[in-house]
């Protein structure tokens, strides 16, 4: 596989994100931030449990032979171990992440995904490219953000707004008839969507954290054949860039209601 990637926090904040390949993976882990004013549990914060999740599974999976399921649910074990003694693994907004991982072995791509980042895969004779999100945490969502996008971003209003807004969504976290991410507990692996293909009918794969992916699903401004395209011809930063442009031009979501008028994005495209 050939892969590029780019990784862009918010300015002045650290990144949540995080992004790593070797020659025959890819991993992309998307931190769930905790809010202004809003308590984790944790001392080491989100930016840390994507890095030491997202390392332990690429390592793991350059290194296991277990399916990518069992090597993530391993991966949550192994990252909450880190920190059960000096944190409140037990606390309803204990960090957490979106999970994707890609793995070319024996012949075949395969693939996990694990909350709303978003995958990508050009399909040879397919007339529109393969996206896979898992996206039931946007349809609980959906039932709680209607205070949030009615105010203008950035307004201390809306700061608060979105603080209630993620401390509801906690409640729903990892359980029946909620959604699903990486936190501390491995039964969310068992969660994931999982595929896999013959490598020579895939083209190309785009890992899509939801601050790049929102280009198109939040902002409906390409289609996702557009973006491998721009993926293709000019890489991820251009992806970014059109990301930044478009937030930039509605600061206070009026166009775009959203949480986050920035956010961490990251865009990983690779060449099967």
């Amino acid at each position: 596989m050939r892969v590029t990637f780019v990784a862009e926090a918010v300015p002045g904040r650290p990144n949540e994100d995080f992004v790593a390949a070797t020659a025959d993976a890819a991993v992309l882990l998307d931190g769930a931030g905790t809010p202004p004013g809003s308590e984790s549990g944790c001392s080491h914060g989100v930016a840390w449990f994507s890095r030491s999740l997202g390392s332990t599974l690429l390592t793991s999976m350059a290194q296991g032979t277990g399916t990518l399921t069992e090597l993530l649910a391993q991966g949550i074990k192994t990252v909450a171990s880190l920190h059960d003694g000096t944190c409140d693994l037990n606390h309803p907004g204990s960090p957490s992440a979106t999970v994707i991982m890609l793995r070319h072995t024996n012949d075949m791509l395969e693939w996990l995904v694990l909350a709303d980042s978003v995958l990508v895969l050009d399909v040879v004779n397919a007339a529109e490219p393969m996206a896979i999100c898992d996206d039931r945490e946007a349809q609980v969502g959906a039932l709680h953000r209607t205070e949030m996008d009615a105010l203008a971003s950035g307004t201390d209003e809306h700061v608060s707004a979105h603080r209630r807004y993620v401390e509801t969504l906690r409640s729903y976290r990892n359980r029946d008839g909620g959604f699903w991410v990486a936190a501390t507990d491995p039964l969310a692996a068992d969660q994931a969507l999982t595929g896999n293909m013959p490598a020579n009918q895939i083209r190309a794969a785009a890992l899509l954290s939801d601050g790049a992916s929102r280009l198109v699903d939040r902002f409906h401004l390409h289609t996702w054949s557009h973006v491998l395209d721009v993926l293709e011809q000019s890489g991820p930063d251009e992806v970014i860039r059109q990301v930044r442009a478009a937030e930039h031009s509605d600061p206070q979501g009026a166009r775009w209601p959203r949480g986050k008028t920035f956010d961490d994005a990251t865009a990983l495209y690779c060449r099967c």
